[in-house]
């Protein structure tokens, strides 16, 4: 499941029965807002998303994660609107039979999202106009 929430997203509470029984591993990735990026006072961030594609290319990663690890479920949250520094941005969840399929699902899927998905990010910094900014590293794994 994917979805696109323009208000505070809720984590996942817990497994259903039939997902537990068979679970030995859940990952959970909590992507949040932090107060600086690149040397720069962050006082906020704004996501705006083309949400019927997004939609589409959200859906379309999380079946390949299905397809790709042997994982029970998964589901990615992107939040939109104005985001205060705390706040979660992204949620991404997996469970598996055996925790490190959870890890390689979680990872692949923040890391296609984040590079596949039309959501777009605008920095509001302390000092200073807003700008909307890209990652342009997100599929090299390398940067913090």
């Amino acid at each position: 499941m994917f979805a696109i929430e323009n208000t505070p997203i809720e984590k996942l509470r817990s497994l259903s029965t039939d997902v537990k029984s068979h679970t030995g591993g859940v990952v959970i990735f909590e992507g949040l807002v932090r107060d600086i990026n690149d040397g720069k006072k962050v006082k906020s961030l704004e996501y705006q998303a083309y949400n019927e594609m997004a939609l589409k290319v959200g859906a379309q990663i999380m079946k390949e994660a299905m397809g790709k690890f042997d994982i029970i479920d998964a589901k990615c949250i992107h939040r939109t609107g104005h985001l205060q520094i705390g706040e979660m941005a992204v949620y991404v969840y997996s469970c598996s039979v055996h925790r490190e399929q959870s890890f390689l699902a979680t990872q692949y899927i923040i890391d296609e999202v984040k590079t596949r998905v039309p959501i777009w990010k605008c920095e509001h910094y302390v000092d200073g106009e807003p700008e909307w900014v890209a990652c342009h590293k997100c599929g090299e794994h390398t940067h913090n």
